[in-house]
């Protein structure tokens, strides 16, 4: 397993156009990928549009995102640069 803990930049979060983004990344790579806040039990699947928008996840944020697999360092990457990134949105 290999886990990466980055904060939400983006003004917005982790709304529609983002989440999409990050669920549409996640989708590429063939590990088992959860995002979730830190100290929760459980996170929820990455690649699920409706289980991302679901926790929320605003600027500020500090998620969670694990990876479990064959390809669970470069998902896991990936998804935290994208996070990293602000998905694009100017400041």
């Amino acid at each position: 397993m290999y886990v990466k803990s980055v904060v939400i930049k983006n003004k917005t979060g982790l709304h529609a156009r983002p989440a999409a983004e990050f669920v549409g990344c996640a989708k590429r790579y063939s590990s088992d990928i959860r995002v979730r806040r830190p100290g929760e039990a459980e996170g929820v699947s990455a690649k699920s549009m409706m289980r991302v928008l679901s926790k929320c996840l605003s600027q500020g944020v500090t998620v969670e995102i694990s990876a479990h697999g064959e390809d669970e360092e470069q998902a896991v990457e990936a998804l935290a640069a994208l996070v990293e990134s602000g998905f694009g949105e100017e400041e």
